[in-house]
C-alpha cells in the first residue's frame, strides 16, 4: 500500500473514533507498527492530526463517530477477482423467488451482478446493493432503516424493534473482518449488534470471505464457527484453514477465479 493511501486511511480512522491506536491502524492498512508510527509522526508535523500515546487523534473530532474498519471505497477493489468468483458461487445457491438477506460489504456487493437476471426478495442494509439491484434487476428490494454510515455505505438501526424482525430469509449472505478458530470476527460493536439480529432471521448462514480474511483478526467475535452453514472462499485458502472449516462441520465451497458460469456447469 502506498504512503498516500495509508495516510488517507489513517486520517479517515482518526475522524471516526476518539483515538485510533497503532494496532488498529496496522490492521486497517496492513503496515508494520514502525511504518504507522512514522506516518503518524509525519501527519502530526503536517498538522493533519495529533499524535498521542499509542496512536493518534483528530484535530477536530467528528461529533458523530463512524464504524471501525476500512471505508467501502478502499476495500471495493481489493482482491476483486476473488470476490467476484465467490459472489458467483453464492448466487448459484439461490433459486428464483427465494427470500434472502445480503449483508453490507464489498464481497457481498459483487453478488449484484449475477443477481441481475434473478427475481428474488432481497433484504439488505447496504445502500450500494439496494441501489444497484433497483436499477439493474427485477428483484424486490427491502432496505433496513436507521443511521447511515457513509464510510461503509451501510444502514444500521440502534433499535431492537426495527423492520429486521419482520423479514424471514431462506439464507443470509454475509462477509466478515476475519475468520479464526474462535469464530467470525467483525471490527465494530454496532456491526455485531446489527448482524446478530439479521442472523436470527435466516435458516441458513452463508459466509463469503476471500482467503486473506483467514489472516485477519479483531477483538470482537460475531458468532462461533459452528453457526456458519456454508463458507465460500477462493483457491488460495491454505490446508490448515480448510481443515479448520471442515472440523467445524461447515460446507466449504472453493470458487475458482475466472471461471464462467458455462465452465462451472460443464
Amino acid at each position: 500500500m502506498h504512503e498516500r493511501e495509508r495516510h488517507g486511511i489513517i486520517l479517515s480512522a482518526v475522524q471516526e473514533r476518539p483515538v485510533a491506536t497503532v494496532v488498529e491502524l496496522c490492521s486497517l492498512t496492513g503496515a508494520s507498527e514502525a511504518t504507522i508510527r512514522r506516518d503518524i509522526a509525519a501527519l502530526h508535523v503536517a498538522k493533519k492530526l495529533r499524535r498521542v500515546r499509542g496512536g493518534a487523534e483528530a484535530l477536530a473530532p467528528n461529533p458523530f463517530p463512524g464504524l471501525a474498519g476500512r471505508p467501502f471505497a478502499m476495500n471495493e477493489t481489493r482482491n476483486i477477482a476473488q470476490k467476484q468468483a465467490i459472489a458467483r458461487a453464492a448466487v448459484d445457491m439461490i433459486e428464483d423467488g427465494e427470500p434472502i438477506i445480503i449483508n453490507g460489504g464489498t464481497t457481498t456487493f459483487q453478488m449484484v451482478h449475477p443477481l441481475a437476471t434473478r427475481r428474488c426478495q432481497v433484504f439488505t442494509n447496504s445502500f450500494p446493493i439496494a441501489e444497484h439491484l433497483l436499477k439493474t434487476s427485477k428483484n424486490s428490494v427491502l432496505i433496513s432503516g436507521g443511521v447511515i454510515y457513509r464510510e461503509q455505505n451501510i444502514v444500521l438501526s440502534p433499535f431492537d424493534n426495527d423492520v429486521t424482525r419482520n423479514f424471514y430469509a431462506r439464507r443470509m449472505f454475509m462477509g466478515a473482518q476475519g475468520v479464526a478458530p474462535l469464530g467470525v470476527m467483525e471490527a465494530d460493536p454496532l456491526l455485531i449488534q446489527a448482524e446478530q439480529k439479521l442472523i436470527g432471521q435466516a435458516d441458513e448462514l452463508v459466509l463469503l470471505v476471500d482467503s486473506t480474511k483467514f489472516k485477519n483478526r479483531s477483538s470482537l467475535v460475531l458468532c462461533p464457527l459452528d453457526r456458519i452453514d456454508v463458507l465460500i472462499t477462493d483457491e488460495r485458502i491454505g490446508d490448515q484453514e480448510a481443515a479448520m472449516i471442515e472440523a467445524a462441520d461447515i460446507k466449504l465451497i472453493v470458487a475458482p477465479v475466472g471461471a464462467s458460469q458455462e465452465e462451472k456447469a460443464s
